[in-house]
């Protein structure tokens, strides 16, 4: 136990260290223990340990990308959402393919090497839209990393299509997919999916369309939406069944919170998450998903400084420089719409960690080791074009 941490030292909770410091797996009792505790120095603790154990190192990475919803017209209406639009709203929108590659082709310019591209459950494209979309956009250049579609926006499209859900991801993938979000997993709990999401996908049908992913070879992220109606069990009960799929196919490269958003939309909050629960939530996280490498705290839902923290608690990766983000900022959140590159790096300096600039697979394209962070107001660097990033890859 020779330089264990003096918060675990004299923390109640020092046994669970010594569980995670032998290689042994927590259970959801030990979960629901450490979520309950009010020692969050000592969580972060375990936490940040367990990082460094899986890691090996004091890395934390972010990516240079940019997020397009395609449109904000959508069949269901959860009751968290403050995104989706009917057709009769006024704000509603839909870019066309041409329009999505022109914005594709501007964010090229500022150096990005991800595409991050979700939407409604839109009533009428064709299935042919989504897949001109990733062909139209690969043309630009093949390096470029596509990270599309949630799940339940899969099972719409085979919907769509009148194909199945395995079929359709081949088409997807032949297309140009690279990988798909991870969003729509909200809570997977029954009852609490009924009431604040009626009509989406069940957990059931969310996993498979993963799991289906994963066994073509694909790879994904997953995420969880916390601070609602949920309780804390329930946030355990999540988290399991993403260990347990994570265990059969080993297709998930990172896990995201998502904090909720509490304001502009049908679900009403008495006590929204604090900085407090996003802290251990994360950290948590990081302790019971003993099989993911990588855990993101994510600035658009936390800010940039609570994410800062947050990479004491078990985070390694602030997630990207996004440049547009509607879901969120729909919903209330008053972060910037997007997060320069220079101001990620310093973050992550600041928190004692060595910045990575990573692509959508976590995997690192340069180590900013003792390199100055770029001077720039903008997203990206003028110098870290695709092309030299993907060279140095």
């Amino acid at each position: 136990m020779c330089g264990m941490n003096f918060f675990i030292q004299r923390s109640e909770l020092r046994d669970l260290y010594d569980k995670v410091a032998a290689g042994e797996r927590i259970s959801d009792a030990d979960a629901l223990r450490l979520f309950e505790s009010k020692d969050l120095n000592a969580v972060g603790a375990i936490a940040d340990f367990a990082r460094q154990k899986r890691l090996g190192h004091n890395r934390a990475s972010y990516i240079v990308n940019r997020y397009i919803n395609y449109s904000n017209y959508c069949i269901l209406s959860c009751q968290f959402c403050s995104f989706a639009r009917k057709k009769r709203d006024a704000d509603g929108f839909q870019f066309t393919v041409e329009e999505i590659v022109q914005k594709a082709r501007e964010a090229l310019a500022l150096g990005i090497t991800e595409l991050h591209i979700v939407g409604g459950l839109h009533p009428s494209l064709p299935f042919s839209y989504y897949v001109d979309m990733l062909r139209e956009l690969k043309k630009l250049d093949p390096r470029l990393q596509l990270k599309c579609f949630t799940a339940i926006e899969i099972l719409h499209l085979a919907w769509l299509a009148k194909k199945s859900v395995e079929q359709v991801l081949i088409e997807l993938k032949d297309a140009g997919l690279d990988s798909l979000t991870g969003g729509g997993a909200e809570i997977f709990r029954k009852e609490i999916r009924s009431a604040i999401a009626r009509g989406k996908e069940s957990a059931e049908e969310w996993l498979d369309v993963h799991r289906t992913w994963h066994r073509l070879g694909g790879r994904s992220t997953c995420t969880m939406l916390y601070g609602h109606v949920e309780s804390l069990a329930d946030r355990v009960d999540h988290l399991r069944q993403l260990r347990a799929l994570q265990d059969e196919t080993h297709g998930f490269v990172g896990f995201v919170p998502l904090a909720y958003q509490p304001r502009d939309n049908d679900l009403p909050v008495e006590h929204p998450p604090t900085g407090f629960d996003s802290l251990r939530t994360i950290a948590v996280s990081r302790i019971y998903l003993d099989n993911f490498d990588h855990l993101t705290a994510y600035w658009v839902g936390l800010g940039l400084k609570l994410a800062q923290v947050a990479l004491s608690y078990g985070a390694d990766d602030l997630h990207g420089t996004i440049i547009e983000e509607h879901i969120f900022h729909m919903a209330g959140a008053t972060t910037p719409q997007l997060q320069t590159e220079a101001e990620m790096i310093k973050a992550i300096r600041e928190a004692g960690r060595v910045p990575v600039q990573r692509d959508t697979f976590y995997e690192p394209i340069r180590v900013l080791d003792n390199i100055p962070a770029p001077e720039t107001t903008g997203p990206a660097a003028p110098s870290s074009m695709l092309e030299k990033n993907l060279a140095t890859a």
